[in-house]
């Protein structure tokens, strides 16, 4: 004789597994998993931001732009960022003053740079909204300085997709002081000559982790 049939086992109320490429939903923790192209990506990521040299390497391969237009960069202090235009001529529009394309653009650069100094390469760093504001020409070379108006480093740490605003302010440099006894020395009525701001700009930057790209799909 047959055997009665066995009763349908319960369902298992074990969570499914989400969809390679789904959408993460909020709360759901993002897998820890690095590869090792990951790995290297982000140990050239940070020699990138380690000194101008490792920047102007980087920038020969990555960034064709920065490199051709010489901007370099400087942190100051832990809050204090600064990037210096050199007044050369790829910089300058047709009546040799600093071009305003060259200071908007590189204005892009000094903020993403700042950004992604804190983000490092676990990161995708893009500029979402930029406006620069021309106060007057500027003849000489370009200083940035560069405010944060958003504390990045504890959004770092949350592993979230973020915005950091970021505030630079742009002053041509002043020339360098001449040794006494000269003809002429760099003064205006016996006072020093004061930094004149040519412009100032404001960006926002988004943030992304790539681990939250690549479980969307959107990097390989």
């Amino acid at each position: 004789m047959k055997s009665e049939k066995e009763p349908a086992k319960a369902p298992s109320r074990s969570r499914p597994r989400r969809a390679q490429g789904g959408p993460i939903k909020a709360g759901e923790a993002v897998p820890a998993k690095r590869t090792l192209m990951d790995k290297i990506e982000g140990f050239i990521s940070k020699l990138s931001t380690r000194n101008n040299f490792w920047h102007r390497v980087c920038s020969m391969i990555w960034l064709p732009y920065a490199f051709r237009s010489g901007i370099s960069m400087r942190r100051i202090d832990d809050s204090t960022f600064q990037a210096v235009l050199p007044f050369r001529k790829i910089n300058k529009n047709w009546y040799n003053a600093m071009a305003g394309a060259a200071l908007l653009g590189n204005s892009e650069i000094a903020g993403g740079m700042y950004v992604f100094g804190f983000c490092g390469g676990d990161y995708t760093v893009v500029c979402k909204n930029l406006e620069y504001r021309f106060l007057r020409p500027c003849l000489g070379p370009a200083i940035y300085k560069i405010r944060p108006k958003t504390d990045i480093k504890p959004l770092v740490e949350k592993m979230e997709e973020f915005d950091a605003t970021v505030q630079l302010d742009i002053y041509q440099a002043l020339p360098m002081p001449k040794k006494k006894g000269s003809e002429a020395e760099d003064t205006t009525d016996g006072k020093p000559e004061k930094e004149k701001r040519v412009g100032r700009a404001i960006a926002i930057f988004h943030a992304t982790p790539k681990l939250h790209q690549k479980s969307r799909g959107r990097l390989p």
